[in-house]
């Protein structure tokens, strides 16, 4: 069992960047503040979870006329620049788990020892990748620090994941941004009802030292 580890939520340029693709507004101020919690966990020895879109255009979230609930336009194109993780969170030697699904009981043998995963998604949310549930049962963390974009969109969906599988939350208010004002408001106020911690950057690199 993990006492804790870092869950970097779709830190990629076209969501972090102004010339990004699907660009969060106000992502780039959270850049240096993201990049202190990944060097804290880092130096801890935290295992560092990152997720990723990997988005082609034949995806059922790609779309021309998004709704920007289901659908979106095209962004986090594999194999683009846009798709690849900012410098400032970028892992070093991360292990991919893709999206199909590894044999039973193969996860916890392939990241035994690993400090960093990569979790590809074709969907906001996370958990449809078919490996992050024996991944989250393999590392079985006692609490799980969040950060990243978007606050309402994937954060949310990664959030009330981890909740409704009984794991214990942090979320790192100055390292995420969200889309729409009202939906974050809506969607945190949700998390808190459910137990999620509310924390700063300065908060969780200090518990981390």
């Amino acid at each position: 069992m993990a006492e804790r580890i870092l869950w970097d939520v779709d830190t990629q340029v076209d969501f972090m960047l102004p010339h990004g693709k699907l660009y969060v507004p106000g992502a780039e101020e959270t850049l240096g503040a993201a990049q202190r919690l990944v060097e804290a966990a880092r130096a801890a020895g935290i295992v560092h979870v990152a997720s990723a879109d990997d988005h082609e255009l034949t995806d059922p979230e790609i779309s021309d006329e998004p709704d920007f609930l289901n659908t979106y336009p095209p962004h986090c194109l594999r194999g683009t620049t846009g798709a690849e993780k900012v410098a400032e969170t970028k892992q070093e030697d991360p292990l991919p788990l893709s999206h199909v699904p590894f044999p039973p009981g193969l996860v916890p043998e392939l990241v035994e020892g690993r400090r960093e995963i990569l979790l590809l998604k074709k969907n906001f949310n996370v958990f449809t990748n078919p490996n992050a549930d024996p991944l989250l049962d393999a590392l079985d963390p006692d609490e799980v620090i969040v950060f990243g974009v978007a606050t309402d969109v994937c954060d949310d969906a990664a959030i009330l994941g981890l909740l409704q599988r009984g794991r214990r939350v942090r979320f790192v208010e100055d390292a995420a941004r969200g889309l729409d004002d009202a939906r974050v408001t809506s969607c945190t106020a949700v998390w808190r009802e459910r137990g999620v911690e509310f924390a700063s950057v300065d908060d969780v690199v200090s518990s981390l030292a």
